[in-house]
């Protein structure tokens, strides 16, 4: 059985020099590497990831580093989808329903 404690999400959040053309292309070199391994934009520079295990959790994070950029920083949070269920999301001074997660069908 699929528990709330053991899949996982992944946050990236990332603030990355865009002065030269040469910054602008790695960074979006970065963002659409996120979106090639799965995960979704949150907020420009946040993108966001289920996972359905640790060890998957693992293998993004390699992956997720070895497309870094020079220069910047980047940030990997890991949190259980019991974690995550605790969001509160606001659009404007509305606060939103809660996101469902991915249907067990989706997983796989």
């Amino acid at each position: 059985m699929l528990s709330g404690y053991r899949l996982m999400w992944m946050l990236v959040m990332f603030d990355l020099p865009v002065i030269t053309k040469a910054e602008r292309k790695a960074a979006t070199g970065f963002r659409n590497a996120l979106l090639d391994i799965g995960f979704q934009m949150s907020q420009f520079s946040v993108y966001l990831r289920f996972c359905t295990s640790q060890a998957q959790v693992d293998t993004l994070c390699k992956t997720v580093e070895r497309s870094l950029p020079n220069g910047g920083k980047v940030h990997i949070l890991q949190f259980t989808d019991k974690q995550y269920e605790r969001t509160i999301t606001f659009h404007g001074k509305s606060q939103q329903a809660a996101q469902k997660p991915p249907d067990q069908f989706d997983l796989f």
